[in-house]
């Protein structure tokens, strides 16, 4: 899959880093050792696709003895990033991605949100910030959704609480223009969407959001994510906990012709209610 524009300058990161590894005569396995990350890892930083934790930058610098050079770049591209640190390298391994599933159990996942839905969730969250504020984080969530239109579209399953179609986030009329927004994608095939009822009580995550993303040339992630911060999950043993916990939320969940039909519902509801005031 062909990374985007805005991986070049993790491109240019790994690049610098196979050079100095080589000029150290350092094999990537061998590297991967010394900072206490698998040598396959090492690859994926050298091409661009993974980026590396500041703390595994800094151990880079002390094992290729290059001053603060890859802890000085780590810091300056998370400060440009759009997103809140723990977040930037998912966001980044949602564009090669080969499959993604989420569970959403209070808000539309960002993949799937309208512009307006954006900004209403980033107000409420932010209610002191100034308007470009909200602006950019309204761009960088568009930004993101754009994979879903990409030929190389990663596989999208989606698991929304009922919560999530009954709370009208932005009012009536946003909230229905999102629900229909979601149905579109449904109907054009782009992402799976199913719900999880009420009535099932409790179920397998009950803590915040849950993303699985699997990839071509890399081991599977999982993400979690709270109201103030996110894990970046990738021991196998976990990711594979992980896996299961989804498989559980995906039974209990009603059929994906129910779960449309259910999200239209919703719909119709909120373009009624907003028609009526």
């Amino acid at each position: 899959m062909a990374k985007s524009k805005q991986q070049e300058p993790w491109e240019f990161f790994g690049e610098i880093l196979k050079e100095r590894r080589e000029e150290a005569g350092l094999t990537q396995n061998e590297l991967g050792r010394r900072v206490f990350v698998s040598g396959a890892y090492i690859g994926l930083f050298e091409q661009g696709i993974r980026k590396p934790q500041l703390d595994v930058a800094v151990r880079i610098d002390e094992v290729l003895q290059t001053g603060s050079f890859f802890e000085r770049t780590v810091r300056k591209l998370i400060d440009t990033s759009p997103y809140a640190p723990y977040f930037a390298e998912v966001a980044e391994l949602e564009r090669v991605a080969t499959k993604i599933c989420e569970f959403a159990p209070t808000v539309v996942p960002g993949l799937l949100q309208t512009a307006e839905y954006a900004r209403a969730v980033t107000v409420a969250a932010n209610p002191f910030v100034t308007e470009e504020y909200i602006e950019e984080k309204v761009t960088s969530r568009m930004d993101r959704a754009r994979i879903l239109a990409d030929a190389t579209r990663p596989e999208y399953w989606v698991i929304l609480h009922e919560h999530v179609l009954l709370t009208p986030v932005g009012g009536p009329a946003v909230m229905a223009e999102a629900l229909e927004h979601i149905a579109r994608l449904v109907r054009a095939r782009v992402a799976l969407v199913t719900v999880l009822p009420r009535a099932v009580g409790a179920h397998a995550h009950m803590t915040g959001t849950l993303k699985l993303m699997e990839f071509e040339d890399q081991p599977p992630t999982a993400y979690t994510e709270t109201e103030f911060s996110g894990t970046l999950l990738d021991d196998p043993a976990v990711v594979k906990q992980a896996q299961r916990t989804y498989d559980l939320l995906r039974v209990a969940t009603l059929s994906p012709e129910a779960s449309l039909a259910l999200i239209e519902s919703a719909a119709e509801d909120f373009r009624r209610c907003a028609s009526a005031t």
